[in-house]
């Protein structure tokens, strides 16, 4: 899809797809739903719709998938868990998008949220010169979701105060935002709920207190359990975003992806694939997420300083990058990586071996 924006949301980058789906849907729809729970499920992990080809948007355990849609059916909020590049915005974004046909209603949690930005604000102009109006009132995304009975997203959610995150406890019990400056209350429609992310790995982040994860449902999303299925995610998502974004270089070829793979996933388990070697961590997760990134930013260097083809300098300048989060620590254990288990595997990795020294001399 040609566009003059740099990224469309879910549901108007699939939006054949889910007008198939919708078209075809055969299943009861739940109230607020554009699309019946088993169709969801096929635009998440793919399928057919009639004669159109559903793409795969997760690929992994299809029960967490089906446990994350039917959670939505019933009056229980969602919180998806994971360490870095799990796919739990990417699993929230593309649920909401075939859900309601709308992922747009999001919180991005940070330490600087507000209790506000969860409820309501007001436009302060008008609120001083005409006093507490509904036109005065600016709507959260939340308050927006339980006016309309849609889902609202809430990304990292564990970096919210304590007392930010609890403005949630009322809203997800009674299903109702009190609004005591207009005298009264918002009632949630059919339709309604949350679903919101946390990844307990980062710095800063909040615990949730246990009266707020009564009201999820928790959903752990695991790091890709095999090699094969990891260089799969990559593959598709490298393709996507070479499609999307204006790169003049060649996509990664099946081998270069799998040697990406192999190294992160040796640095990150602290051992070689065949399990003989013990190795030390890096301090980054070295994710799948961070693989989709470092591929495509390989395939901007071809494009924009190389030949349009990876070469072995695109790829060590990009993993450099990656691996070396910390300084002090990242570059010792990466030299070590190289000279004791890159260096001996051979021509299949000689020049990118080669190229990764010259970086680190």
């Amino acid at each position: 899809m040609a566009t003059e924006f740099q990224r469309l949301p879910a549901e108007q980058l699939y939006q054949e797809e889910i007008d198939a789906l919708i078209a075809n849907e055969k299943d009861p729809v739940p109230t607020g739903w554009k699309m019946s729970p088993k169709s969801v499920l096929k635009y998440i992990v793919g399928g057919k719709a009639g004669k159109k080809v559903i793409t795969p948007k997760y690929i992994g355990n299809d029960r967490l998938v089906e446990i994350c849609i039917a959670t939505l059916v019933t009056d229980r909020a969602l919180l998806l868990i994971g360490d870095p590049g799990t796919a739990k915005s990417w699993l929230s974004e593309h649920l909401c998008a075939a859900i309601n046909g709308d992922s747009t209603k999001v919180i991005q949690g940070t330490a600087g949220t507000t209790e506000e930005q969860i409820k309501y604000s007001w436009n302060y102009a008008m609120l001083i010169s005409q006093g507490p109006s509904e036109q005065a009132l600016i709507k959260s995304p939340v308050y927006r979701a339980m006016e309309s009975g849609t889902i609202a997203r809430l990304e990292e959610i564990s970096r919210c105060a304590s007392e930010v995150q609890d403005a949630l406890i009322s809203i997800l019990s009674e299903k109702r935002i009190s609004v005591p400056e207009l005298s009264t209350e918002l009632p949630a429609k059919k339709g309604f709920s949350v679903i919101a992310t946390a990844n307990t790995r980062d710095k800063g982040v909040n615990e949730m207190s246990a009266a707020l994860r009564r009201r999820f449902n928790i959903v752990v999303l695991p790091a890709p359990s095999d090699m094969q299925t990891e260089i799969e995610i990559v593959k598709t998502r490298v393709e996507q975003l070479a499609g999307s974004l204006d790169i003049q270089a060649e996509l990664p070829s099946d081998k270069v992806i799998e040697n990406i793979i192999t190294i992160f996933r040796e640095l990150r388990d602290g051992q070689t694939l065949d399990g003989t070697q013990k190795l030390k961590q890096t301090s980054g997760v070295l994710s799948t997420a961070e693989a989709i990134s470092l591929l495509a930013n390989s395939m901007a260097l071809a494009g924009s300083f190389g030949n349009g083809k990876i070469s072995d300098y695109d790829l060590a300048s990009a993993l450099q990058g990656a691996i070396v989060k910390d300084e002090a620590k990242d570059a010792d254990i990466w030299k070590e990586y190289l000279e004791n288990v890159m260096k001996g595997r051979g021509e299949e990795y000689r020049g990118l071996y080669k190229k990764c020294k010259e970086l680190n001399a």
